[in-house]
This record gives structure tokens, sequence and C-alpha cells, in this order.
């Protein structure tokens, strides 16, 4: 079932939406004395806003305004009206705090019971919560859309793997909501406790919080004989819930523009960037209370969908995020993404989805270090599949690693709590 809001016809929407944003630019003008300054600066007032191509008026928000009004001066609200508290995880400095007001917690809700009725799930479903619980905002988002949608949560958390896979077949979990890498780490933990992933219960894995290739949702779907389907969302917005895919199609994610505005604009220049070209995607919210955000820069980077999609829904839908606009890695002055290696990485079967970055400086010049494992039992012509790979990732990204190493099957570390690292800048 697709909620009505999600087949709003276009130009209904666009009316709704800019309906929303000038009672956005309004309230943070009133109560926020940051945006009151910023936009005093720019000379935007509400009025300015007449259509929605008029958010391009509006100054950007960036992650170190957050660290500079830490902890609560992007708050809209009166602290009585906050309900809920969250945080990024800080790993930089001060993390970043949010708030919630009660009609916020609805919104999140109701957007993640959206989330989960487009990967396939309904009342009565039982679904198996192993993202953190407390001020990251994965656990509980993911609790509280499923329990919205009337089903059965598992609120294992992350972690303690074994006990989840147990319990996933003894309750008999139809879905899995973790990280990618958690997912193909749950599989791994199965198959060394003699269980075969894919006799599971499970039928979908709601995965998110890192970046996902399509290799590595291939490589999930496969291990766990499920359907993959990617969330997107960031604390500073609302927290999971921004973005889904449809289990229909799996073709983008759709954007609940009802309540976020999104935009891709050129990452240097700051330039908005027509359908299809891929930039840095900037959002909007529409209906927050406590934490209303105006043309926040998440640093993701995707591109913009327009075309309706099968399913149905007529929100705009974005790709999925091929990397960060801060986590680009400059070698030798070639631009590369951890998740273009990882594409590439991951089109040859005799390798396992596990790999490691490896970045140095010798006498002033980049070296490029790549560790790579080889899929459980390979028995093939280790020389040949190195050539292979480097000609592969040396014709993709115009870069050719100084080292690849081959290492066997469970050599590079796992995580079985929070995500992922890959690169590892020596530099």
């Amino acid at each position: 079932m697709v909620a009505s809001d999600e087949r709003l016809p276009r130009e209904e929407r666009r009316e709704l939406q800019t309906k929303r944003l000038r009672e956005t630019v309004e309230r943070v003008r009133e109560n926020v004395p940051f945006y009151e300054e910023r936009l005093t600066a720019a000379g935007v007032s509400t009025d300015d806003v007449e259509t929605l191509e008029d958010v391009t008026k509006l100054p950007f928000t960036k992650k170190a305004d957050f660290r500079d009004t830490y902890p609560d001066g992007l708050f809209a609200v009166d602290n009585e009206d906050v309900v809920r508290i969250h945080a990024s995880s800080g790993t930089t400095g001060k993390p970043k705090i949010v708030a919630y007001t009660a009609d916020d917690l609805e919104v999140w809700n109701e957007v993640m019971e959206r989330a989960m009725r487009a990967a396939g799930l309904d009342a009565g479903d039982t679904v198996q919560n192993a993202y953190g619980y407390g001020l990251f905002t994965g656990g509980l988002g993911f609790h509280a859309g499923a329990e919205s949608l009337g089903a059965t949560v598992i609120p294992t958390s992350s972690g303690n793997t074994q006990r989840q896979v147990e319990l996933a077949a003894d309750l008999e979990s139809d879905a899995l909501c973790c990280t990618p890498s958690y997912a193909l780490y749950f599989a791994e933990r199965a198959e060394q406790m003699g269980v075969d992933p894919r006799e599971l219960p499970l039928s979908v894995v709601l995965y998110g919080a890192e970046p996902c290739t399509e290799p590595m949702r291939e490589a999930i779907e496969e291990r766990l004989g499920v359907t993959g389907i990617e969330n997107y969302g960031l604390s500073e917005l609302i927290g999971p819930g921004v973005a889904v895919e449809c289990a229909h199609a799996q073709d983008g994610l759709h954007v609940q523009t009802d309540h976020f505005y999104p935009e891709v604009i050129d990452p240097d220049s700051g330039e908005p960037l027509p359908e299809g070209e891929e930039g840095e995607l900037v959002l909007t919210s529409l209906t927050k209370e406590a934490l209303p955000v105006i043309r926040y820069r998440t640093g993701d980077m995707t591109t913009l969908i327009e075309e309706p999609c099968d399913c149905g829904r007529t929100t705009i839908r974005m790709d999925g995020v091929t990397g960060r606009a801060d986590d680009l890695l400059i070698v030798r002055g070639v631009n590369l993404y951890p998740s273009q290696l990882e594409a590439v990485i991951l089109e040859f079967d005799a390798v396992a989805p596990q790999y490691r970055i490896d970045l140095s400086r010798e006498d002033a010049l980049d070296r490029l270090e790549v560790t790579v494992e080889l899929e459980r039992g390979f028995d093939g012509d280790e020389d040949d599949l190195r050539e292979r790979l480097l000609e592969a990732i040396s014709s993709t990204l115009s870069l050719t690693p100084d080292t690849l190493d081959l290492v066997a099957y469970g050599s590079i570390e796992r995580t079985e709590v929070g995500k992922v690292k890959r690169v590892y800048d020596h530099r």
C-alpha cells in the first residue's frame, strides 16, 4: 500500500512544498537568531520565497554551523517543547545535537512507516533491528517506524552477532535492519555457526548509514537470500526516513518530498545542477518544528531523478550515495571515492566484499595500497587475478595502486558495532 501523500500529483506537491518552505523560512527568521542574521545578510525575507525555485536565494547551512552554535543554538522552540534529543557521533569534534517536538516524532514515525511499507513489509511482520540505540538516530528511528506499521520489533541493537543469528532463526524474523557491512558480517557469522544464511526466514534487509554500491547490494542479496532495500537519512534533518527505495522497482530512493526538499549542487561553486547530474545533495526541512534546517549541505554525492517510478509514487528519487564530498581522496592529482574502488573490486567473484585502502607519502609522492580478501576457498591463480584487478582499477579510475595485496578470507578486521572503516590515510 502506498500512502496518499506519496501519490500526490506533481503540481499539487509543489504547491504544498512552497507553502511549507515559506512557513519554514518564517519560523527560523522569528525563532533562530542564527538564521535571522543569515537571512538578513542575504537580503531575503519570507516574501521573497514565491516559488520553489526561490530556495536558491536562501543561505546554506553547513556542518560547522552546528558545531559553532553547539549545543542548542539552532533550536527553534523552547526547552519545554523538546521531547527528545539525539546526536551525531561527533567523531571529528563536538557532536551535532538535534531536537524533536512531539509533532516531529509523529512525522518521523510516519516517514519510517512509509519506508517499511516501501520495503514490502506490513503489519504482523517481525522486524529485527540491529541498528544501535541511544543518541544515534538509527535504532529508535527504525524501531518506531516498525511499531507504527504494526510489526513486531526485536530490538537486538548492534553486536552479539551469534545471538542475532539465533534470534532470527528462532523468532522467524522477516526483516533485518542494519548497515550494509553488518549484513555481510551477519551472513559470515551464520556460516561460521554452521547455519546457511539463505535458509533463515529473512526476506528483506533494510540497510543504510553507509554508502552501498550495487555490487555490495548484490552480495547482501545473494549471501542472505533477501531483497536489499536502501534507506537514507541523517540526524541533522530527522534521522533515517528522508528517502527509501521501493521493493517494487529498486530504482532510486524516494525522497519524502512533502517533508524534505532536495537539491543537487556543484560542491565547489554551490550552483544548482540539472536533473541527472551528480553533485552534492542539499536538503531543506519543510515540517520540522524543533530544529528546522535551511539548505543543509549533506556532503553526500548523488543525482536526482524526476521520472515517475513504476511503483506509483510521484516523489522525486535520488540515486544511492556514491560517496561523500568530504570523503574525496586526491591521490597523485586524481579524484577517488572509496565507493568507486569498491564497485570495481566487487565485480570479481573471486574476491570477498572486504577491502582496505592505505594512503601514505614517500618523498612527497602519494602511495596507494589496496588490500583485498580472496573469496572463501579460492584456489585459482592469484597472480592472474591480481593482474586483472589492477587492469580493471586502472582503466576505470585512471589510477593504478602502487601495491595490491590479495589476502586470505577473514584477514581484514570486521566490525560488529558502528560503521565499517575502509580508508586509512597516513599522509
